[in-house]
């Protein structure tokens, strides 16, 4: 198989993989670490690397299930609060290897505008979710509001904001999710 076949069939089977399909086995941190190189190899302008990531692992995932669960007993309106939705806020990050924030950390100078670095940022998560999905690995990004406002719980930095959870675990052997897309030829013009 050549390069192009070898990437066209990894992106094809790169799916959403959530922590309920996840086994119990644990991902070396190692290979997290490698995953991540290869996310560091994501396209910028300017050279500005904006991404950035915070891995939760081990002790640490009891850590962010705490805090996601009692943000949203806090900022849960009493007739939307749901027991059942509060325990799976809870088990999601128990129920993963690791749990990576994604993170923007704004060049200072604004050398380029915010949506270059958000799609930056976007990119370097491609790479790991490729490379996840390359190593046999499963994850999803998830964006609830709880992350999105958790810059003290996160200890971040003046400019940096977080977009976001990467769960990652490995899938259980009988999971097999279909993938689907329409024709492109319905997405393009040619001109």
């Amino acid at each position: 198989m050549n390069s192009f076949e070898n990437i066209t069939q990894i992106i094809k089977e790169r799916r959403s993989v959530f922590p309920p399909m996840f086994s119990e086995e644990k991902i070396e941190d190692e290979v997290v670490m490698a995953l991540l190189e290869n996310a560091n190899w994501a396209p910028n302008h300017r050279k500005t690397e904006p991404w950035r990531f915070i891995i939760f692992s081990d002790s640490s995932l009891q850590s962010l299930s705490d805090y996601l669960g009692d943000y949203y007993e806090a900022n849960t309106p009493e007739e939307s609060f749901s027991e059942k939705k509060l325990a799976k806020t809870r088990k999601k990050p128990l129920m993963s290897s690791h749990v990576i924030a994604i993170c923007m950390k704004r060049d200072p100078m604004e050398s380029v505008p915010e949506w270059e670095e958000l799609s930056a940022v976007s990119c370097a998560v491609m790479n790991l979710w490729l490379s996840a999905t390359a190593r046999g690995l499963g994850g999803y990004w998830s964006s609830p509001k709880s992350i999105l406002q958790a810059d003290e719980f996160l200890n971040l930095e003046e400019g940096e904001k977080c977009l976001g959870l990467f769960y990652l675990g490995i899938p259980r052997p009988e999971i097999e999710i279909k993938g689907e897309r329409k024709p492109i030829e319905d997405k393009v013009k040619w001109m």
